[in-house]
């Protein structure tokens, strides 16, 4: 227990008490998927995706099937993890459980949207594991059309421990992706702030224009693109315009108003 006492509180009266265990956040469990097993379903998958915000580099779509006997300790949510934290995950990840990678490029997010590009990402990413899953997790609110069940968890990075493995290798790996890209673009800081729009970011997007790897129809590239690339930009006509329209006007009739009539 934690002993928090306000600068407010009255001298002599007890401190107030807070449960530290209720104030932490709950880390992501295997409870779901032994439920699942309990049943006699098995394999289980979990499957996450990184980079859907960056403007900058591809969504990278993960899969993972832990093995129940030997499940890494230390798994959470990446976002609540180190960086070395989760380089060391991923390696034990790698080592035990079944895992899988698919990457939609920029080109794909640009063509797609980025929603289709991350689950269609998601979606290469189950079909490429080495054993076929009964039954996928998948962070979000959308289900994946695949030939199992498919199961959405709206924070699940957070709550499925299969989701919360996918989300590590995930993240490695296209940080690792980002890392090797600004060695061929050196200037945007991709190695930092991994494609991010962040204000370093931004102002190398200004600098220097946009590269290959961002994503043409984020607002940020597109004025960066327009101004150092402008004859790339499609001119957009002006809906209010006004145009000369030539009409033809028969010649009117005659009519004879005689007051007489």
């Amino acid at each position: 227990m934690i002993r928090v006492k306000s600068d407010k509180e009255p001298a002599g009266d007890a401190p107030k008490k807070v449960d530290a265990k209720k104030a932490a956040p709950a880390k992501a469990s295997f409870r779901r998927e032994r439920a699942l097993i309990k049943r006699g379903i098995w394999p289980i998958a979990g499957c996450d995706e990184a980079g859907r915000g960056p403007l900058a580099g591809p969504v990278v779509a993960a899969a993972v099937i832990l093995d129940p006997d030997r499940i890494p300790r230390g798994i959470d949510d990446s976002k609540r993890l180190s960086p070395e934290e989760r380089e060391k995950l991923f390696d034990k990840i790698c080592a035990t459980a079944q895992v899988s990678v698919a990457v939609a490029s920029p080109a794909r997010i640009d063509r797609d949207n980025i929603l289709r590009a991350s689950l269609w990402a998601l979606k290469r990413a189950v079909v490429a594991l080495p054993e076929r899953p009964r039954h996928v997790f998948v962070d979000g609110r959308d289900r994946l059309d695949t030939a199992c069940d498919c199961e959405a968890v709206i924070g699940g990075d957070g709550i499925v421990l299969s989701i919360a493995a996918a989300s590590i290798v995930a993240k490695v790996t296209r940080d690792r992706l980002m890392c090797a890209l600004a060695q061929d673009c050196p200037g945007y800081g991709f190695e930092q702030h991994k494609g991010y729009g962040v204000p370093e970011h931004l102002d190398a997007l200004n600098r220097l224009g946009p590269t290959i790897h961002h994503r043409s129809f984020f607002a940020p590239v597109a004025a960066a693109r327009a101004k150092h690339m402008p004859w790339t930009v499609e001119p957009v006509g002006d809906l209010f315009e006004v145009t000369e329209v030539e009409v033809q006007v028969e010649a009117a009739v005659e009519i004879d108003a005689s007051p007489n009539l």
